[in-house]
């Protein structure tokens, strides 16, 4: 493969630098002998027309062609050609091999990524077993394999004199987070052969620049620039092409807030979602074409194929929220961080479907609760797989028993989820994945419970549709992304999907501006980056977790949720507190770092300061009471502080200090969690009554009154409970009071000291 690669580009540079030197000696002609007439509608001889205004011109603008014109648009494509093949073949572009690729006989292909340009690009090589022409048929058809496409309509068609055809293309594009408005491209694109046989698929943008009409108007999207780009394919002997891909846009970076523009800068991220992608899809193709690749379960390749695009493109459709989909912004009630959608119209988006089997006729809709966060120092593929792995960390299954109840006959027979609940165990069931695995569709099924015994005839098995992808630590550049749907058992080629999930995004390694800023259409709420570290309900922090230490720079991502729910309309409400608090809060109290990674530092829970602040109000309070240090820190900063409490072999725990509700736990170290046998997520879901024995509860009792007056108290041995019901022994156990900087009383603290499981 890499010989025909060379001799390939040898070819092609020569054919480059032949084209180049007759386009010289043609103007030069031109130049000197007189104005050529031509016929607006001959396409043959307009070409060194255009190329002489130009040079007699050197402005933009192209004052003296009319580019309306089939003639005018032709000289726009052949300009196109030319300036695609020098990026394809030549070095017009600075490009840069792109590491982490696969390599050997199993690599995608190879890949190159812009250095120093204007705008961003990609660029790609590769091998595969269809013809030319079936190849550039699947590369036309760009919303099957470029994910971020939402539509592109070809609104008009031109053939030209050389057997080749000029279509002028509208395509609009979603945004990847809640954060910042979609893109759209207004396009000429060209497709020809070249004298060797090979396909050429050329495209650019029309602007005041290159001349051309005008593209449509709109005002959800921010019109972005398509530099030359395309597909040349080659025919190879004995069947097969070689493809060579480039891809190059300019997507306007300025007018993203700062602390996304990364995102919108970065060629790798580019290469990812269309460049690679492109291939991929290619070669997915033609191994399914080929037999290579064999699926379970009697579904054929493209069934499951549009599975996929179904779900990726329900999860862009609620992330995005646009108007002519029937969506608007409902009121938040002072929610900040997440931003609550509703779509009275869905059947307008989502199909027929859903018209008389999800919705009642009295009224209802789609519930979208969304929202985007900044994360430190979590790589995208550890957070989705952690994700994907322990669903019962962050899934609240009376969620999941709403939304599987609303794809029966009776839709409302849950009529609100009810909070917390028995966590489900899943079993994960493979469909299909792509050729290297990057991709993998698949069924979760979760195990029903019943909350209470009228609750029997609902506690069934549900099932999910799951899509997963980027999940590989070493491709650079790679959006993770975990969306899923519920299903019936039935599981129809044609099933109704209400698509949920997420997507972390990977950031360049770079400091950027920590200010949250809304989207640049303006529209909706205000939005922050910081949902983790601010996961209380009301106002939300612009602050980040550890903003403090610049030396936590070195990575960064994006992670961007959405939920949807089906409503009645007479409980819209209820639905909207139970996705915000209990899908995309829990979902943000679970992504903790301690959760993802035993050598990570617990960030806040709902209710409480930062856990840099806690520690210090912890440790400052038990010294303000008793007269002695809680921890032995030889530096005062608040990082040492945290580390050793979060450490610390005896059991610490807080709760909340509420004299007309029991004690919840708030928060606890990780001793705590052990004795416990608990997580960060659930714990906000003990009560301290629950697991202090009758002895226990009767001294606390005895005792509180002296915790509130004197400010601690020391109780005696005892045995208490774990989340699991097992009986967990300690020696002795100190209780304090936490005071903030205020000295106001802000939560209990327990440390039980020498526990043990009896």
């Amino acid at each position: 493969m890499n010989k025909l690669l060379m001799e390939e580009n040898d070819r092609l540079q020569k054919q480059v630098s032949q084209l180049v030197y007759e386009n010289g000696y043609m103007r030069q002609q031109l130049q000197t002998g007189s104005a050529t007439t031509t016929d607006n509608n001959s396409c043959e001889s307009v070409v060194m027309s255009g190329q002489h205004q130009q040079q007699q011109n050197p402005t933009p603008q192209h004052p003296q062609r009319d580019a309306n014109s089939p003639a005018g648009l032709l000289a726009i494509a052949e300009e196109t050609l030319a300036e695609f093949l020098s990026k394809a073949t030549g070095t017009a572009v600075d490009w840069v091999q792109m590491i982490g690729m696969k390599p050997g006989p199993d690599s995608i292909g190879i890949v190159a990524v812009s250095r120093n340009c204007s705008g961003v690009a990609a660029r790609a090589c590769g091998l595969v077993s269809l013809e030319p022409t079936k190849v550039a048929e699947i590369l036309k058809d760009r919303p099957s394999w470029f994910r971020d496409c939402r539509c592109l309509d070809v609104l008009s068609v031109i053939p030209t004199g050389n057997g080749g055809t000029i279509e002028l293309i509208y395509m609009q594009t979603y945004a990847p987070t809640t954060l910042a408005a979609a893109r759209d491209f207004w396009t000429l694109r060209y497709t020809t052969s070249l004298e060797d046989g090979s396909l050429v698929i050329c495209e650019r943008s029309l602007t005041s620049s290159t001349g051309g009409p005008t593209g449509p108007p709109t005002s959800s999207f921010v019109r972005a620039e398509m530099l030359p780009s395309g597909f040349l394919i080659r025919p190879c002997e004995g069947g097969g092409s070689i493809i060579h891909i480039v891809d190059h846009v300019d997507l306007d970076v300025w007018s993203v807030p700062e602390v996304l523009r990364p995102l919108y800068e970065s060629s790798k991220i580019l290469a990812q979602k269309m460049t690679i992608a492109a291939l991929r899809h290619i070669r997915q193709i033609a191994q399914e074409t080929s037999g290579e690749i064999q699926y379970g379960g009697g579904r054929q390749p493209a069934v499951l194929r549009t599975f996929s695009q179904r779900l990726c493109r329900g999860f862009n459709d609620a992330v995005n929220g646009f108007a002519d989909d029937g969506w608007s912004l409902m009121g938040s009630d002072g929610v900040e961080d997440v931003t609550i959608m509703i779509n009275s119209s869905p059947g307008k988006f989502l199909g027929s479907q859903y018209n008389t089997s999800m919705f009642p006729s009295f009224g209802g809709g789609v519930l979208c609760a969304k929202a985007s966060m900044l994360l430190q120092n979590v790589p995208p593929a550890l957070l989705v797989r952690f994700l994907r792995e322990h669903r019962s960390e962050w899934a609240d299954y009376g969620v999941d028993t709403y939304s599987a109840a609303c794809l029966k006959a009776s839709p409302y027979a849950v009529p609100c989820a009810r909070p917390g609940g028995f966590p489900s165990s899943q079993v994960i069931l493979p469909l299909a994945h792509t050729v290297e695995h990057e991709e993998f569709l698949e069924v979760v099924r979760l195990e029903g419970h019943a909350f209470t015994p009228e609750d029997v005839a609902l506690a069934r098995d549900m099932y999910l549709l799951q899509l997963c992808s980027g999940i590989d630590e070493n491709a650079v550049g790679a959006c993770a992304q975990l969306v899923f749907a519920p299903i019936d058992e039935s599981f129809a080629d044609d099933a109704p999907l209400l698509p949920s999930g997420f997507r972390v995004i990977p950031l360049d390694p770079k400091t950027v501006t920590l200010t949250c800023q809304s989207s640049a259409d303006g529209a909706g709420a205000t939005r922050t980056l910081d949902l983790a570290s601010a996961l209380e309900v009301g106002p939300g922090s612009n602050r980040l977790a550890g903003d403090g230490d610049p030396s936590n720079y070195n990575l960064r991502s994006v992670l961007t949720i959405a939920f949807q729910f089906t409503f009645e309309n007479h409980l819209r409400d209820n639905v909207a507190a139970m996705a915000v608090v209990g899908s995309v809060q829990r979902v943000a109290m679970a992504i903790a770092p301690s959760r993802l990674s035993s050598n990570m530092e617990p960030k806040a829970l709902p209710g409480s300061p930062e856990a840099l602040t806690l520690a210090r109000w912890i440790c400052r309070s038990y010294r303000i009471h008793t007269g002695e240090e809680l921890l032995r820190v030889d530096s005062q900063a608040g990082d040492a502080l945290l580390k050793q409490l979060w450490h610390h072999s005896d059991a610490i725990m807080c709760c909340s200090l509420k004299t007309n509700a029991s004690p919840v736990f708030t928060f606890a170290n990780q001793a705590g969690l052990d004795m416990l046998e608990t997580t960060l997520v659930a714990l906000q879901d003990i009560m301290l009554d629950k697991i202090l024995d009758e002895a226990g509860r009767k001294i606390l009792c005895s005792e509180f009154s002296k915790i509130m007056q004197q400010g601690f108290a020391y109780l005696p041995a005892g045995i208490c409970v774990s989340s699991m019901g097992r009986p967990v022994s300690y020696e002795q156990a100190i209780a304090w009071k936490v005071l903030n900087d205020n000295d106001a009383n802000h939560c209990l603290t327990f440390m039980f000291v020498n526990w043990s499981f009896v």
